[in-house]
């Protein structure tokens, strides 16, 4: 039997086209005008297979980002596994709010929670070679990510492992925090379709309401924000009310959100007056936390 010819796979109608030229990209390790050039050479039997098990792994949902290893956000291709979330658009939104809120100030320290694939901390230490970036998770196989797209992209990244502000050594204080944390509720039927099936369920929801986290985040950020210190997160859509609330109980001045390309308002934060050793965990009565 012949092998089949490059281009008998590149019109595999159970695919979107685009899908079909990520995945033979990824198996051959060619880039797509090597695929329109040698679309009539014969693909040897271990190539024809290996695409064939990823072609079967994405009609059962599995995402284009875990199949071929990575995704792009701001600009930059970041390693993608299991055990990160995948980076989105809508999120880009924070790290350039994080870029604004850092503009005037030299040398600024960042410490970004709950940083998965490394793709804020990254993007930030990217553009702003002057910071004192931290990254934190919880879980280690998170961080071995992180650390290889620190690697590959030469950014300078601290990274801690620990739960939230549990991972920051002490007397770190720093100009600005952000977090994309767990804010999908635990009974939302969305955990069970797309993609998100695949991604790990405690990098999407806090195992409760949504807000469990997000809270977390807020009330401790007073002992470690510097005076005049920023706090900004994302959110789910539904949660900008929700989170403006927390940070103005908190003690947050000029809290407000912003909208992500979707015009829906994804991201939240403020200013903190007190500073590091100002407002403490316990700082702000919130029902349920």
């Amino acid at each position: 039997m012949m092998p089949p010819q490059l281009k008998t796979l590149l019109l595999d109608a159970r695919l979107p086209r685009l899908e079909v030229r990520m995945l033979l990209e990824h198996v051959l390790g060619k880039p797509r005008a090597w695929l329109l050039a040698h679309d009539t050479d014969p693909l040897a039997p271990e190539v024809a297979a290996a695409y064939e098990s990823l072609a079967q792994r994405r009609l059962s949902g599995e995402p284009m980002a875990y199949l071929v290893g990575h995704r792009e956000f701001m600009g930059h291709r970041f390693r993608v596994t299991p055990d990160v979330l995948i980076p989105r658009p809508d999120t880009e939104v924070l790290v350039e709010t994080a870029l604004e809120c850092l503009a005037d100030l030299a040398a600024p320290a960042v410490l970004d929670l709950g940083t998965g694939s490394g793709a804020i901390a990254i993007s930030i230490a990217l553009a702003r070679r002057d910071a004192r970036v931290m990254a934190s998770d919880v879980s280690a196989a998170a961080l071995a990510v992180a650390a290889a797209n620190a690697w590959d992209l030469a950014a300078s990244v601290r990274l801690v492992e620990g739960s939230w502000y549990e991972a920051v050594p002490a007397g770190e204080g720093f100009d600005l925090i952000v977090s994309n944390p767990p804010y999908v509720a635990s009974d939302d039927p969305h955990l069970d379709q797309g993609d998100v099936r695949f991604e790990p369920r405690g990098a999407l929801t806090d195992g409760a309401g949504g807000l469990e986290d997000l809270a977390r985040i807020v009330l401790g950020a007073g002992r470690h924000l510097k005076r005049g210190g920023a706090l900004w997160m994302e959110h789910g859509w539904d949660q900008a009310q929700a989170v403006r609330d927390l940070l103005a109980q908190a003690g947050f001045d000029a809290v407000h959100s912003r909208r992500d390309l979707a015009g829906i308002e994804r991201i939240s934060g403020g200013r903190l007056s007190g500073g590091a050793l100002g407002a403490s965990e316990g700082s702000a009565s919130v029902p349920g936390v």
